[in-house]
């Protein structure tokens, strides 16, 4: 059983509570008022049973014959992923994965504000892109602004000391986009999203689709 974090909610819970959540601001779009467990589960791809077991984690249980109230449940999703308030955010990399997050303007209306860019490479240091000129971490730790989460995208041999810098600035939370495992102390938590793993895993399943198919069995995905 996955370990709960402070709060008492499993770490695999607090990882569906995003896609609770973007599920509930696509009903909302459509004018809905309410949604039964059945209808959210569908639109957030989970069994109904797991979602109602995650929601009562929050104290949320429905309503019988009514089901959720779509904004009430949204806000306490928000609440409990600490989206009500704006979390600074610093990318570090300016290769052309840092520069299309740089311009993703999905993170403002999800409660993160990319508040600086930083770089080593001499040809990328003082560029201004989306607004903000790029500088070191070092020049960012002595100056501000001040960042409560690090998304580092840099090739892997440069991203531990990327790590080490972040920490050293206080910095708690550090989303990893290197494909190489971090060191970091108690208390930082990493996040690792590793797109070539995942296009491995993918890989995997079109074989066994591709073998389910010459060998006359259906290879079922889960």
């Amino acid at each position: 059983m996955p370990e709960p974090n402070r709060r008492g909610i499993p770490e695999a819970t607090v990882g569906r509570l995003p896609g609770y959540l973007r599920a509930l601001g696509e009903l909302g779009e459509k004018g809905l008022t309410s949604v039964s467990s059945e209808e959210l589960a569908a639109a957030a791809g989970v069994r109904s049973a797991q979602l109602r077991k995650d929601l009562s984690y929050l104290g949320s249980y429905g309503v019988r014959g009514v089901g959720y109230d779509v904004v009430q449940l949204s806000a306490q999703i928000a609440r409990e992923l600490g989206l009500t308030q704006e979390w600074p955010v610093v990318i570090v990399g300016l290769g052309n994965l840092g520069r299309a997050l740089a311009a993703y303007r999905g993170f403002a209306t999800r409660g993160f504000r990319i508040v600086a860019l930083a770089d080593t490479d001499p040809a990328v240091l003082g560029q201004e892109i989306e607004g903000l000129v790029v500088r070191t971490l070092q020049d960012i730790a002595a100056t501000g602004p001040r960042v409560s989460i690090g998304v580092i995208t840099t090739p892997a041999a440069a991203a531990q000391e990327v790590a080490d810098a972040l920490v050293e600035m206080g910095v708690r939370s550090i989303l990893n986009f290197a494909p190489c495992l971090l060191s970091v102390p108690e208390g930082v938590h990493v996040r690792k999203v590793d797109l070539a793993t995942e296009l491995q895993i993918l890989a995997y399943h079109e074989q066994q689709r591709a073998l389910g198919v010459t060998g006359g069995e259906a290879v079922v995905a889960q």
